[in-house]
């Protein structure tokens, strides 16, 4: 059942606290404590940082919702859209994008997760030059591919949607691939042809010789060691396919899975003694990450894209080229559907439909009688804004994070004051 809007709080998260108070040491530190270990300062990353502390803020503009029975009103703050950081804005996109990869772009097929990832050695390459990760999507398409056209005696066309990730379970920058994958492909003649269960360490093999070639081609890497790394019984090349999802509903939930957001909130806590973030990336109580304010700001803002990078692509039978001239088809259990025409993207949802599939509450439904409300106004002149705020008092304070505890900071003046004397 849908409930009654309350407003949200961001300035209440952990998240919104540590970069509101902390972001800007953050910057002034970030090149003699953090270039040398996420490198040169993006300024993506502070466009992104900024207009997050915006989201839900009073200050930036509202709407102003009234019920037309009892005339009850209330605000609804104006979100960021921030691409792949904002928590509650990047829930939004994923509900729509779910809803339209479901309806709109899934053929009736099963499909796979097929997940792909580096050695740690060549980690380094991606962290400094993030377009390769474009590069490493499409090694992967081509011995994905090849390896369906190896199992099928034939060359085929899966249908890909492919998710680069750049963040592990502790946040910390493990970039890898998630590829939801038909279980076969078309041929020339338009058939759908199942491929049996993948072989992931053939696989990963294909993978692995695709990536170290690419990299000797780009002069990042020599020969020598590409083929030292091959000739090791343990390259680091992995590819784990054991997830199914035989429905498109169950598709477009593995869908969701690949493109979630970087962290939970509900995972966040303060440290008190310590004065750290904590971040909770498992179940028991020792799979605990601790980070003191600064690194868990360089940890998160790290995963930020570039300007411009596309972190979902679409290949094969669900890339642009291709969707709108499959032909029907069939094959015993597994009926490939016509698409006629391009198929096009559903329209965005409104903000307030998105509000009631995110949080499950409808904000125009009136809290006191029940009635449907109506937007009576768009307020963003920032005289306006601020005497409404005034006239309501209005708060959005984010309350400053336990201060680090005291013996740290003793450390730390030690070993200031040691280095005036040995410098």
């Amino acid at each position: 059942m849908t409930g009654v809007y309350r407003p949200r709080h961001p300035e209440r998260t952990v998240l919104y606290r540590v970069l509101f108070h902390y972001f800007d040491r953050f910057l002034a530190e970030y090149e003699s404590r953090f270039e040398k270990e996420y490198g040169f300062f993006r300024p993506i990353v502070k466009e992104v940082v900024e207009r997050y502390l915006d989201c839900g803020n009073p200050h930036c503009g509202f709407a102003r919702i009234r019920c037309p029975n009892c005339h009850a009103e209330h605000l609804l703050m104006f979100s960021c859209r921030t691409r792949g950081f904002c928590p509650s804005c990047h829930s939004k996109r994923l509900e729509e994008w779910g809803e339209w990869v479901r309806e709109e772009l899934l053929l009736d097929v099963p499909h796979r997760q097929v997940v792909f990832t580096i050695p740690k050695m060549l980690r380094l390459f991606f962290k400094f030059k993030r377009r390769l990760l474009g590069d490493l999507c499409r090694c992967a398409l081509r011995s994905l591919t090849r390896y369906f056209d190896i199992a099928a005696g034939s060359e085929l066309m899966p249908g890909v949607i492919a998710a680069i990730q750049t963040f592990g379970t502790r946040i910390n920058f493990h970039p890898h691939l998630h590829f939801l994958v038909t279980e076969g492909g078309v041929d020339e003649a338009g058939l759908f042809h199942k491929v049996p269960r993948i072989d992931d360490s053939r696989l990963a093999e294909l993978f692995g010789r695709e990536v170290l070639a690419d990299l000797v081609r780009k002069e990042l890497l020599s020969p020598e060691w590409a083929e030292r790394i091959l000739s090791w019984r343990h390259t680091g090349f992995n590819v784990h396919s054991r997830v199914r999802a035989k429905t498109r509903t169950e598709a477009e939930r593995v869908g969701k899975y690949m493109i979630r957001p970087l962290l939970s909130l509900e995972r966040l806590s303060f440290s008190e003694k310590e004065g750290q973030v904590c971040y909770r990336y498992g179940n028991e109580p020792k799979e605990l990450e601790r980070m003191d304010y600064l690194e868990f700001v360089a940890r998160t803002t790290s995963h930020i894209p570039d300007q411009g990078q596309v972190t979902v692509r679409y290949f094969g039978l669900y890339a642009n080229a291709h969707r709108g001239k499959v032909r029907k088809a069939s094959l015993g259990p597994f009926p490939l559907r016509m698409v006629e025409d391009e198929l096009r993207r559903l329209p965005s949802k409104g903000w307030a439909e998105m509000i009631r599939k995110v949080y499950e509450v409808d904000p125009m439904l009136c809290p006191r009688c029940g009635a449907k409300m109506r937007v009576i106004a768009f307020l963003t002149d920032y005289a306006v804004v601020d005497r409404i705020i005034d006239h309501l008092k209005l708060t959005f304070v984010a309350d400053k994070p336990p201060p680090p505890h005291i013996a740290y900071q003793e450390v730390l003046m030690a070993a200031e004051a040691s280095a005036e004397y040995f410098s």
